[in-house]
């Protein structure tokens, strides 16, 4: 009988003791011979310097152990929201999340944001409430936050007696008492469930038992079980009721050879590790595997407006020269990996996280990162010669993390970088020196605004001058709501432009929205295709890229841009008295806010406030309430700058917009200094 594989992914807000939870866990399955702490920097699954030094977790971890035939690779996941992108990724190579969530500060922002990305993505989840041992544990508060947070029933399969003592007693709930529990917990999903309920008959154990696995997999129903990761509290039961409730591998299984790259690490002997999550076939030493982008997905046709599709280029086939499994926490030569398992896989060059091997996967993605901060990054010294040096280490750091997202063209005195946080700057910064030998130096953050189109209206470009060359573009521009996006339509007869030069438009469009007319990215409008030709005999097949980003900036300079802002909600727990002054805070950075929720002593405000002005707002309410507030954020969205500035980045490379220097350029024929 083929092996059970749990591909499991441990999330939590930071300070919620998910890292101990997984040093527990391969301590009771034997994988570690004892269980290392993160406050004395000897975690397994911590092993950056900086992930010593600072006692948190910056880098997703792999480790692999078994419990009672059954094989669980865990996925231990930075708790920071600096470093929700790791999280993000690491989601796609699931069969179920473990959510820990202290009893005592309970649902915290990171938190709600997780569970939503979880419901996002369709996958199951188990929550392990931690540190009961600690004063002001309420394990039945946490519960009533996360039933107000999602729309699943919980099913609570832990008993607890001594909550919020040193010494407190967790049993796994069994029997009568557990088929009691289910059947109520059920009711509300379950027709089955809710007769036996109303009927006062509880279901049975065995039959309780085949509903909750059901319910779990089929994302309706969260089990919950409470203990204390520090002392080894409740680990075992947690650790059977992996095994007996959450589904395997088995429900994300492809026919097919596919697989996700969900991380990427540099290694100086073994060169980039590219890790693995295969759902379907079979990957050996030596073998020659396709690499595909999720850009290589074919796009939905929407009838008459259907567009021509991206000219799709033959996926990269690269050679495996090793692959690695997990024996605890480190590598162990395999030679193969089945479906269903994670393994590294060196000898992938061209590898990318995100990046599909064999076929793309069906699966929902799930956004957890919207950086909206660019740091400029220099050579410390001053020394320009180095920034190609500096530019390859940070284009490398953009493998592992795309959202830092590394720009700097040939000729400039600078590098740009897209940023979650000081401590992410931190990480960075530690890397460039240890592997790289490099020091670096960093501007303040500046925000990353985005631009919009201000009205509908033509966007053309004719581009017939100097011989030989023939092309003409014409958009339909048009503005959509907040938070729309880019959709790209229209389709001409082949005979007024070749379907292949239309899907060149299409390419070149798509590489237009990262640098608007104020240098932003270009966002939320509908681009419709309604004009274009070629020359059969002046045509060169590169026309259209030069003449296209002529008609999209020429577009948005007679429409006009209008400037979008990034924004945070945020949420502010305090004593009642501070509710004033919290208040006129949040109006001194242009905030807007709901009315204040008081609950016994304390006040709660929640308000959407603009990143530019309140990047210093944690800092200023801190002070003001001398500690005693608790301010969570999160990233809200954009709206229409209104503080009536110019907020411009500068452009890269050549503005279209200067016609003779961007045909030049784009023709290879000039080279900005």
């Amino acid at each position: 009988m083929p092996k059970k594989i749990h591909n499991i992914g441990i999330l939590a807000h930071v300070d919620s003791g998910k890292t101990t939870l997984t040093e527990q866990l391969l301590f009771l399955t034997g994988a570690i011979r004892s269980a290392g702490s993160v406050d004395t920097g000897t975690a397994a699954t911590d092993s950056l310097s900086i992930e010593k030094q600072r006692g948190i977790s910056v880098r997703t971890a792999t480790a692999s152990t078994e419990w009672k035939g059954t094989t669980i690779n865990i996925i231990d996941t930075p708790g920071h929201v600096d470093f929700a992108g790791e999280v993000e990724r690491a989601l796609t190579a699931l069969d179920y999340a473990v959510v820990v969530v202290s009893a005592v500060e309970g649902v915290r922002a990171h938190t709600e944001n997780i569970l939503k990305s979880l419901d996002a993505a369709k996958l199951p989840r188990i929550v392990f409430i931690n540190k009961i041992d600690r004063s002001g544990s309420n394990v039945k508060s946490v519960i009533n936050e996360l039933k107000q947070v999602s729309s699943q029933s919980f099913l609570l399969l832990s008993d607890i007696e001594n909550e919020g003592l040193e010494s407190p007693c967790v049993s796994r709930v069994s029997g009568n008492k557990f088929a009691l529990s289910a059947t109520e917990a059920l009711a509300d999903i379950c027709d089955e469930a809710a007769d036996a309920f109303l009927e006062e008959k509880p279901l049975s154990e065995e039959r309780a038992k085949e509903l909750v696995t059901e319910k779990i997999s089929s994302c309706e129903l969260t089990p919950v079980l409470c203990g204390s990761a520090k002392y080894s509290l409740g680990i075992e039961d947690f650790a059977d009721a992996l095994t007996e409730f959450m589904p395997s591998s088995d429900r994300r299984a492809t026919d097919d050879l596919c697989g996700i790259i969900f991380k990427i690490e540099h290694d100086k002997s073994l060169g980039k590790i590219s890790h693995i999550r295969l759902f379907g076939g079979e990957i050996s030493n030596r073998d020659e595997v396709e690499i595909l982008s999720p850009e290589d997905k074919t796009y939905e046709d929407d009838g008459e407006n259907s567009a021509v599709e991206i000219e799709q280029k033959s996926p990269a086939k690269e050679k495996v020269s090793q692959i690695k499994r997990f024996s605890g926490a480190k590598y162990i030569d395999s030679g193969t990996v089945k479906g269903g398992d994670i393994a590294a896989v060196c000898g992938l060059p061209s590898a990318k996280t995100g990046h599909f091997i064999g076929s793309l996967a069906v699966s929902e993605s799930a956004k957890l990162v919207n950086p909206f901060l660019r740091v400029r990054v220099t050579p410390s010294d001053g020394d320009t010669l180095k920034l190609p040096s500096l530019a390859a280490a940070l284009g490398e750091l953009s493998d592992e993390e795309p959202y830092i997202d590394a720009k700097w063209e040939n000729g400039q005195k600078e590098i740009t970088i897209s940023t979650t946080g000081k401590i992410q700057l931190e990480v960075i910064d530690t890397l460039l020196k240890e592997r790289y030998s490099l020091s670096a130096s960093f501007s303040p953050p500046t925000v990353i605004y985005k631009e919009t189109p201000s009205c509908k209206g033509l966007a053309r470009a004719s581009y017939t001058m100097p011989k030989p060359c023939w092309a003409v573009v014409e958009f339909m521009f048009e503005p959509m709501p907040r938070g729309y996006g880019v959709s790209y339509h229209g389709r001409l007869p082949s005979n007024q432009c070749f379907y292949r030069y239309q899907s060149h438009i299409r390419t070149s469009f798509n590489s237009c929205l990262e640098q608007g007319l104020y240098g932003w990215e270009v966002t939320d409008f509908k681009c419709t295709l309604i004009g274009g030709e070629h020359h059969t005999i002046h045509t060169h097949p590169l026309d259209f890229f030069v003449c296209t980003p002529m008609a999209f900036m020429n577009g948005l300079n007679e429409l006009g841009s209008t400037i979008l802002e990034p924004l945070l909600k945020i949420r502010i727990t305090a004593p009642a008295e501070l509710s004033g002054k919290l208040l006129s805070e949040i109006v001194k950075v242009g905030g807007e806010y709901d009315s204040p929720l008081t609950l016994g002593q304390n006040v709660t405000l929640e308000a959407i406030v603009p990143v530019a002005t309140s990047m210093d707002l944690p800092t200023r309410i801190a002070v003001l309430s001398s500690g005693k507030a608790v301010l969570n954020q999160s990233f809200y969205g954009y709206r229409e700058c209104r503080d009536g500035l110019e907020h411009v980045n500068p452009r890269r490379g050549v503005n279209p917009l200067d016609r003779s220097k961007w045909i030049l350029y784009a023709r290879g024929a000039y080279q900005k200094d």
